[in-house]
């Protein structure tokens, strides 16, 4: 299964709400070195209820959307 992901980054606390087809994912993270996307995995993995391992970043490394697939 995959998900229209908008990473929001700098914020004050994690969270993860659903809006118009895609989940829109607050992380306190920066987007330096990684550090974003590592958080993107373990709140995702946290909201959805799967370990972090069954997750993946698919598309947009670098952008701030993105599309994760869950085996």
């Amino acid at each position: 299964m995959r998900y229209a992901v908008r990473v929001v980054p700098r914020a004050k606390q994690n969270k993860v709400l659903e809006e118009e087809g895609r989940l829109k994912v607050f992380l306190t993270d920066p987007p330096v070195e990684g550090q974003a996307n590592k958080a993107l995995i373990e709140v995702l993995a946290g909201h959805l209820g799967v370990r972090k391992s069954r997750l993946r970043i698919v598309r947009g490394e670098k952008s701030r959307d993105k599309v994760v697939e869950m085996e």
